[in-house]
């Protein structure tokens, strides 16, 4: 009887849909920075098959001559992404996303550039591959997006489009029997390709940064919100590389427009 329990549960937690933490975007160079994200997550259908996640953050960041990720307002996000299980081990999605990013001198005093913010509209697809039993999920995942860059006012950026292919691996470990403590770490490589306005050719695609990312994460059985805190560490360039030391939380709410359940999964980070 123990047995076919256990196998109940791993079957469950196979057959549904499955989300995580919302991991920090890149904020370019700064010593430190913090990433704060509340969202909602939501079945679409009795199933399970379809779900949504939607959610708004925002980011702050060191000047690269201190340490305080307070001292600089950095980006606005809001992002709305669909999730289709194909199968009890592939995932697919799709998104779209406004992001509104402060731009700053390089040099001192570290103002406003000007214009002072840059404006990006994203879409992005991904398929995610899911291996897990009762103690552990490993889910590597492809991603590719489409941006494209406005000034302030929509005029074209120096940069116009960029198309930016992701890859992670991702693992999560069950700290107890009814999943509500995790850890969840991964990897993360990001490779793109831009077309400036001023050109017609295509820059070739090409290697520029890393993230790492470590979190806990916390679902109590009482309440319907998911809370997520952790680090990151994003390593930008190749030749001389540096690293941005990110803090992060985030709180997801469960179903707050009905079909809720008692059952919680990950499948991998959000950003």
């Amino acid at each position: 009887m123990q047995v076919k329990k256990i196998l109940f549960v791993v079957v469950c937690s196979i057959s549904t849909p499955v989300f995580a933490q919302i991991s920090p975007p890149g904020l370019g160079q700064a010593h430190t920075a913090e990433w704060l994200a509340v969202g909602i997550r939501q079945d679409l259908d009795s199933l399970k098959k379809w779900q949504s996640m939607s959610y708004i953050g925002v980011g702050r960041k060191s000047k690269p001559t201190d340490y305080n990720p307070l001292d600089k307002s950095s980006i606005l996000v809001l992002n709305q992404e669909f999730y289709y299980r194909l199968h009890k081990h592939w995932q697919s999605s799709f998104a779209v996303s406004y992001r509104r990013q402060d731009e700053y001198a390089d040099r001192y005093p570290y103002e406003h550039e000007d214009p002072a913010f840059e404006q990006e509209f994203r879409a992005y697809g991904r398929f995610s591959y899911v291996l897990e039993n009762a103690r552990f999920k490993f889910v590597p995942t492809f991603r590719q997006e489409f941006r494209k860059f406005y000034t302030p006012t929509f005029t074209r950026e120096a940069e116009s489009f960029q198309l930016r292919s992701r890859v992670r691996l991702q693992l999560t470990l069950n700290l107890d029997a009814a999943k509500v403590h995790r850890l969840i770490i991964s990897s993360e490589q990001l490779f793109s390709a831009s077309k400036l306005s001023a050109s017609s050719q295509w820059m070739r695609l090409a290697y520029h940064e890393s993230r790492f990312v470590g979190y806990y994460s916390l679902a109590p059985k009482s309440l319907p919100f998911i809370f997520d805190v952790g680090y990151m560490a994003n390593r930008l360039g190749t030749t001389s590389p540096s690293y941005v030391h990110y803090i992060a939380l985030d709180v997801i709410w469960k179903n707050p427009f009905g079909h809720r359940t008692t059952q919680r999964t990950h499948v991998g980070n959000l950003e």
